[in-house]
């Protein structure tokens, strides 16, 4: 048995890493090409309003409180409160209105937070506008490598260096290419692509069932993107539904609807990976574990498991759009309104339209990655037989 797992494993490493090379060498090119074309020149669109201030960090030394003037709606705690500069003019301390009104974060002597410097014919003048998280961000960081690193062990360090190479990919190409005024769509396709291509070789290393996971996820997100563009424009999405997007929209001057199917396409990515891995190894296991299985007994073993998987993501990824539109839930509830006329409303269907779309090329990719599995693997163990 040991005799014939080797052969196999050889002709696999021979003919079937050639056919795979041949196959992912050219996509990984034009992936390459469509990034220099695409990648931003340093020349970003401007918004119209310019940012009228800067940010710097400080630390509370001291908050003084007093009556709310008359008239103020949604206040209860107005007054001062006196910063000591932590960057730039370090050590000056200053003093800025106390934050008031809905969501105003809640201010304390010793705690670290952001300050926003406004010029005005008078001077400079201080606003404070958030906590500063940073030590904290750092905290959580860090349990989090050490955690990944402690159970996953070299595996976890690869998808460490993946997280990095995504964010970077996101930061330094995605984004700023769309402010540059390339088409958010076509962006996210290479950007997706190129985090694809990177992160699931350097995750799980160059193999036959990885090549086949790339390939799957591929196919599955050009789906994903051909079905997100034709719903969202049966819907009539724009893509604008609160604050953020439309100042966005306006100010930038960025196809908000083209953002959205960026959007779409983006956070299908993460899970797509996770369920063409999952079927590529399954075939990958049931053929090592079974080397009689012919085609239709592999595709049919791992189609099972497959839709056991789509099942249980499915769930998965409702209640994450529900956990993040739950404010909204509980306004709905909370006006009475018919659940015919809420679902229709522009913001509902928007997050009705992403978990829609994002299960469709789930749902597509189970059945695309199990028959290339299939196939590659049933090669591999025909070639083992001859070997």
């Amino acid at each position: 048995m040991g005799a014939h797992h080797a052969r196999r494993r050889q002709g696999d490493s021979a003919s079937m890493r050639a056919l795979a090379i041949a196959v992912i060498l050219p996509i990984a090119l034009t992936t390459l090409a469509a990034i220099i074309w695409l990648w931003p020149s340093g020349e970003a669109i401007n918004p119209e309003q310019a940012a009228q201030g800067e940010q710097t960090n400080g630390r509370v030394v001291a908050v003084e409180t007093g009556p709310c003037p008359e008239g103020q709606p949604g206040t209860d705690r107005c007054g001062t409160v006196q910063v000591r500069l932590t960057e730039g003019s370090k050590g000056d301390v200053i003093e800025a209105p106390l934050p008031t009104g809905p969501g105003a974060p809640p201010i304390r002597e010793g705690e670290d937070v952001v300050l926003l410097r406004l010029s005005s014919p008078e001077g400079g003048e201080y606003a404070v506008v958030d906590h500063q998280r940073e030590r904290p961000l750092w905290v959580l960081a860090i349990a989090f490598a050490l955690a990944l690193v402690a159970f996953a062990r070299w595996r976890g360090v690869s998808a460490l260096a993946g997280l990095v190479v995504t964010f970077a990919l996101l930061v330094y190409f995605v984004v700023p290419a769309i402010l540059g005024g390339e088409s958010p769509l076509l962006v996210a396709i290479v950007g997706s692509a190129a985090i694809m291509l990177i992160v699931l070789y350097l995750t799980h290393g160059f193999s036959l069932s990885t090549t086949v996971a790339v390939l799957g996820t591929l196919i599955s997100l050009t789906l994903t993107g051909v079905i997100s563009s034709a719903t969202v424009s049966a819907m009539h999405l724009t893509g604008m539904t609160d604050d953020i997007s439309t100042s966005v929209g306006l100010s930038l001057q960025i196809n908000m609807q083209g953002l959205l199917l960026a959007g779409i396409v983006i956070g299908s990515l993460g899970v797509l990976d996770d369920v063409t891995v999952t079927q590529a190894a399954t075939v990958t296991e049931l053929a090592e574990a079974n080397p009689a299985y012919g085609f239709k007994d592999l595709y049919r073993a791992a189609e099972r498991v497959g839709r056991s998987h789509i099942a249980s993501v499915v769930n998965t990824i409702v209640l994450a759009y529900a956990g993040s539109s739950l404010p909204l839930l509980i306004l709905i509830v909370a006006g009475g309104d018919s659940l015919g006329g809420s679902v229709t409303d522009q913001v509902i269907a928007q997050e009705i339209a992403r978990s829609v779309v994002g299960t469709l090329g789930l749902i597509a990719a189970v059945p695309v990655t199990t028959v290339l599995a299939a196939w590659t693997q049933q090669r591999v163990l025909q070639g083992s037989r001859h070997a």
